[in-house]
């Protein structure tokens, strides 16, 4: 079967189903803004146990990232990745759920080949590329400023 690339988008475009885009945009508003707005309450909690504003901005992401973890590791981030689409993905959680989920699946290959190997497969590239800028953008900020 010979096909152009316009025939053949045509045909997927006809044969893929429709996307709820409205519903999707405002499910990710929802989600993503209770992950903000329980950022902003452990912010304010942390700050009510009389921690400097330095170590809330620190404890705030690790326990973000905890719970997007520990919700992966139990399977439930999933289900509410399914309703809330980018809404879960995009906040600092999302970072820990791409981290955490490749390990899980690959847990029964054992703890150093699944477990250690696999924790990132998807992050990594990321984690490299970005310390590998900040580490050029910091030799260029450098040696402009010999």
């Amino acid at each position: 079967m010979n096909m152009s690339n316009a025939e053949y988008s045509r045909l997927t475009d006809k044969m893929s189903p429709r996307s709820p885009m409205l519903k999707n945009i405002f499910m990710a508003f929802i989600f993503g803004g209770l992950i903000c707005a329980a950022g902003q309450g452990l912010y304010s909690l942390y700050g009510s146990f009389g921690l400097s504003e330095e170590n809330v901005a620190m404890a705030v992401p690790i326990t973000l990232i905890l719970a997007g973890a520990l919700l992966t590791g139990l399977k439930v981030f999933d289900n509410i990745a399914k309703h809330a689409g980018a809404g879960t993905l995009v906040p600092i959680t999302g970072f820990a759920n791409a981290v955490v989920s490749p390990a899980m699946e690959f847990k029964s290959e054992g703890l150093v080949l699944g477990l250690s190997s696999k924790m990132f497969s998807i992050a990594g590239p990321v984690l490299v590329f970005g310390i590998s800028a900040s580490v050029i953008y910091g030799i260029v900020l450098f040696l402009l400023k010999l």
